[in-house]
This record gives structure tokens, C-alpha cells and sequence, in this order.
């Protein structure tokens, strides 16, 4: 599929594998919509790409309407990438067998809101307005990404609320690839591995951490860096044959449990 002269938006743009993708979709002809939270370094980075920037907050229903109208208004909207998430560590229960140190419950809330919540609010605005594009020659109208991550699968001591979140990203991308097959709209999942973005930090404590951390990653023994999600991203909206499918990119690691 063609995106050179429609529009994209990439939810989580402002930085790291979000901020990779809007480059890569931007060097293949798309007019991308960075959309995330943090204005000064989303406008920046639109203003690089010669795209536009949208403040979205994904647990925000109008919001997201208001960036899927604006991407439209600038050119037939055909990619979407969901990359807008949280993490949180914390375990089911406590130490000391009190309930009050049970896993915060509306801590668990705010990472389905936004992880699998506002994933799934910008995938029914998006492909509706995706379903009124003239389709290619092809039958296309558009394609979608979902961010998921290999805690999906392999979900970590601590990682309850985020494998949750992750988990329904990957549940739900075949019945809703289903649904949007007869617009001619496919959807796709990318579960990533450990990936160097700015989480890990900066200086020389960092560097080392993320050297440890590298060292279980099966090959190549490092973390994977945003352009090489980017890239995988890039193929599965542009490969008209993907579809429905959900993808590793991880180095091969799986996860032990701490």
C-alpha cells in the first residue's frame, strides 16, 4: 500500500519508538499527525518531518476525534500507529498480608485506559474514517499497527496490570482485523522486545544497566533501538499481504520472571 500523499497518525509520537515511526512514515510521502501529550517535543518533531503536531491524551474520546478530523482535513487518512502506553510495576499482593497493600487497583484502571482502552478508541475512530477512502487498486483503504510487547507472552513478576493491557492488544487483533477486512482496512500487532528508548535514562549508570539488561537477549545481545520497530511498522502497513498477525520483535529473548 501507497502512503505517499495521505495523511498518518502515531499516538505516543513525541519520542522514542513513536517519534522513529513519524520519521519513517514521513520519508515515505505520508503527512504525519504526531500525537501525544508532550507539546513541546511533539511540535518540534512535526515541525522536523513537515507534519502537524495534536495534544492527545488517548483516555480522551474527543481528543482523539479531533486529531482523526484533522489528519483527514490534510489528506485521505490511510496508516495509523498506536504507540501511546504506560508501564507499571507493582505486585498482586504485599508482604504483609494486609489488603490494603494489594496491588493498587486504580493504578491497574489507569494502564487499561490507556494501553488497551485508547488503543482500541483510535482504532474504531481511525477506521471509520479510513472506510469513506477511495480504496486502491487493491481494495485498500488503510492500515493500522498496534504497539503490544513481548509481557504479553512473557509478563514479568510486577507486571500484571501492564501483560494485562498488552495481552488485550494481542487479543484483540484478529477479531478486530476480522471486523475491518470488509472496509479493506488491515490491522496488525508488533510486540516489542527490550528496546532502547529514553526510560532507561542517560550517563554511564544507564549505559551499564542497559548492557546487563542486553545480555539475555538471545542475538544479537543488546537491546533493540526505535528505527529497527520502526522499520517492522513501516513494512506491516506498506506490505499489503500482512494481515491479522501479530510479530516478535525482541532479539529472540523470552522473558524470565524478574
Amino acid at each position: 500500500m501507497d502512503i505517499s500523499g495521505s495523511t498518518a497518525i502515531v499516538t505516543g509520537a513525541a519520542s522514542g519508538i513513536g517519534a522513529a515511526c513519524a520519521r519513517q512514515l514521513a520519508a515515505k510521502g505520508a503527512t504525519v499527525v504526531v500525537a501525544d501529550l508532550q507539546a513541546d517535543k511533539g511540535e518540534a518533531l512535526a515541525q522536523e518531518i513537515g507534519g502537524v503536531f495534536a495534544q492527545v491524551d488517548v483516555t480522551s474520546t474527543e481528543q482523539i476525534t479531533a486529531a482523526v478530523n484533522a489528519a483527514a482535513e490534510i489528506a485521505p487518512l490511510r496508516a495509523v500507529v498506536n504507540s501511546a502506553g504506560i508501564g507499571w510495576a507493582q505486585r498482586t499482593i504485599g508482604r504483609d498480608g494486609q489488603i490494603e497493600s494489594a496491588h493498587d487497583l486504580d493504578a491497574f484502571r489507569r494502564v487499561i485506559a490507556i494501553n488497551l482502552i485508547g488503543t482500541f478508541d483510535m482504532v474504531r475512530q481511525a477506521a471509520t474514517v479510513m472506510s469513506r477512502n477511495e480504496p486502491d487498486a487493491d481494495g485498500q483503504r488503510g492500515a493500522i499497527v498496534n504497539m503490544a510487547s513481548v509481557a504479553a507472552f512473557d509478563g514479568q513478576i510486577g507486571q500484571a496490570s501492564y501483560s494485562a493491557s498488552k495481552g488485550g492488544v494481542v487479543g484483540m487483533t484478529l477479531p478486530v482485523a476480522r471486523d475491518l477486512s470488509a472496509s479493506g482496512i488491515r490491522l496488525n500487532t508488533i510486540a516489542p522486545g527490550l528496546i532502547d528508548t529514553p526510560i532507561y535514562g542517560e550517563g554511564p549508570d544507564s549505559e551499564a544497566f542497559k548492557a546487563k539488561l542486553g545480555e539475555s537477549v538471545l542475538f544479537p545481545k543488546r537491546l533493540g533501538v526505535p528505527e529497527e520497530l520502526a522499520s517492522m511498522v513501516v513494512e506491516c502497513l506498506t506490505n499489503s499481504y500482512m494481515n491479522a498477525e501479530v510479530i516478535r520483535v525482541d532479539g529472540g529473548i523470552r522473558m524470565p520472571p524478574k
